[in-house]
């Protein structure tokens, strides 16, 4: 990055690259999820994208990847500049908080001094050097305080598929007190947030030190603490899979959300200063790369339309694509399977993925 940004060995970052993102079918699939492909064509996939952003801030050796054990070679391949032993493989899909509980453990053993980022591995961050900025400030005032930090991002609309943060008003710092963590809204709800503009859209990147998220696990959720707290031995050992292998079963399936954030009384918020998308659906990758709602938006294709507009259309091989007549579609290749589906029922891809599975088999989810 610059001067200002100075590698620090303290610092950590942990990756979450578990998930299969079923709402990105038939792109996304169990065998290769959305966050090992290039979704928007631009030559990385979102975990190398994610990997890079981080190594502006943290030693490439301080990242680790969280991800399901079928996705080690996977993570290997793409992000070469790891040791396997930096990803922590779950064989059992837990949610995110007994797999982050065991990354702080591994980490604050290895550095009791240490502070760490979580981040998605698939989500779309525009303006880096602002994102590292805001990171830096999370980590400073992390290392210096008792508390669970978030990053929350500026909503540009009423969006009802998004949690949201509700922060104090009255802090004059950088640093907003969190009053509340809030569920998904409807759409009258979501208005009224945004009138009262001390709302943030809550986008699952934590930062903590190790000290502080350990302390929250074990007040907030002893049970799930003691399970990986007597794992403190094998950890960063040879013995370390054989102990996952035997307790992860056994742990909790609960969000670090549900587990820590909104439970505890320390948390607080930097609202970002960055451009941001989940890219959670076919319709959140059509707003990050169209610029208007009636142009299309197109990956790895090449387009003739005529009386055609809003529609998304993805394929795998550079394909010629014409149209005509067709507004408001999804329109994805992939391999053996092409969807046409209209955009406002992009909801419903997740039931249409099991529909196909039932018809014609797992192979094809």
């Amino acid at each position: 990055m610059n001067q200002i940004y100075q590698m620090n060995k303290n610092y950590y970052a942990i990756i979450m690259a578990g998930g299969v993102g079923s709402r990105f079918w038939p792109v996304s699939k169990e065998s290769f999820p959305k966050q090992f492909h290039d979704m928007l064509g631009t030559g990385q996939t979102l975990l190398q994208k994610t990997a890079a952003r981080l190594e502006g801030l943290i030693p490439k050796e301080n990242i680790i990847i969280l991800t399901n054990e079928r996705y080690c070679d996977l993570v290997l391949e793409q992000l070469p500049q790891i040791d396997k032993n930096q990803i922590i493989a779950e064989p059992a899909m837990r949610n995110t908080a007994p797999c982050i509980l065991m990354a702080a453990l591994k980490i604050h053993k290895q550095n009791s001094n240490a502070v760490m980022v979580v981040a998605p591995s698939d989500h779309w961050i525009e303006d880096e050097t602002a994102f590292i900025s805001n990171l830096q400030n999370a980590f400073d005032f992390s290392e210096n305080s008792d508390v669970l930090m978030t990053l929350g991002i500026q909503p540009t609309f009423a969006n009802t598929g998004y949690g949201y943060i509700e922060y104090d008003k009255s802090n004059a710092t950088a640093e907003k007190k969190v009053l509340q963590f809030r569920e998904k809204p409807d759409y009258e709800t979501a208005k009224g947030f945004l009138k009262q503009g001390n709302f943030l859209w809550n986008g699952g990147i934590f930062i903590w030190s190790t000290a502080s998220v350990l302390k929250a696990f074990e007040t907030h959720q002893p049970k799930l603490y003691a399970l990986f707290a007597e794992g403190l031995e094998q950890y960063n050992t040879e013995t370390e899979a054989a102990f996952v292998l035997e307790n992860y079963n056994k742990s909790e399936n609960i969000s670090v959300d549900y587990a820590i954030m909104e439970p505890s009384e320390n948390v607080y918020v930097i609202p970002a200063t960055f451009d941001w998308n989940d890219l959670g659906t076919w319709g959140s990758l059509y707003d990050k790369i169209s610029d208007t709602p009636s142009e299309n938006a197109v990956v790895n294709a090449r387009l003739l339309a005529e009386n055609s507009s809003g529609n998304m259309i993805k394929t795998d091989t550079n394909k010629i694509v014409v149209l005509d007549g067709l507004d408001d579609f999804i329109i994805v290749e992939e391999k053996e399977i092409l969807l046409i589906f209209p955009k406002s029922k992009e909801q419903g891809i997740k039931q249409l993925r099991n529909r196909v599975k039932d018809k014609f088999g797992d192979q094809h989810i």
